[in-house]
């Protein structure tokens, strides 16, 4: 029974951080120092040659929907304006057979896309990080193969998103 007293102890100090404000924790694993309120996100050009001509659209609709949906952050009109900026290029963007069936024909095509970025810190004027993010995902070309591609591209351009997020605000 005196594991019982300390259990309330505990959910009693812990419900007083909570209403307090002395203890804070974010369901989303977001880390961003106070003083940080804006992004800018410039459009990321399109340097793979994919074919498709609205690559650095979905990308940048699919960073904007993380950073200001999940986050306190707000977008910015201007690199002058923001407290940090995420900037990069679509570098590669890759479309081809993953799996093979028994009578030669792709069951399923993988798209494959690689994105260079950066994330700079304004205050401190340099770069937390610069990488390259891949996503990719498949989808079977003998159905909408047209309409199967997009989705899939637009699938490996949300996991770069999600992975830029976590690396730009969950390690901060």
């Amino acid at each position: 029974m005196n594991w019982v007293k300390h259990l309330r102890k505990i959910l009693y100090i812990t419900g007083l951080l909570l209403l307090t404000g002395c203890f804070h924790y974010g369901f989303t694993g977001t880390s961003i120092p106070p003083d940080v309120h804006s992004i800018y996100i410039p459009f990321f050009s399109d340097k793979s040659s994919s074919g498709l001509g609205n690559l650095g659209n979905i990308l940048n609709a699919a960073l904007v929907n993380r950073f200001v949906n999940q986050s306190r952050l707000h977008l910015s009109n201007s690199e002058t304006d923001a407290d940090i900026v995420l900037d990069g290029v679509i570098t590669s963007y890759n479309n081809g057979p993953f799996s093979i069936g028994g009578n030669q024909k792709a069951n399923l095509n993988r798209v494959s896309i690689s994105v260079q970025a950066s994330f700079k810190y304004k205050k401190d004027q340099k770069d937390l990080w610069q990488k390259t993010f891949t996503g990719f995902d498949d989808y079977d070309p003998n159905k909408d193969p047209i309409q199967g591609e997009k989705n899939a591209a637009q699938n490996a351009m949300d996991q770069i998103a999600r992975k830029m997020f976590d690396e730009s605000v969950g390690k901060w």
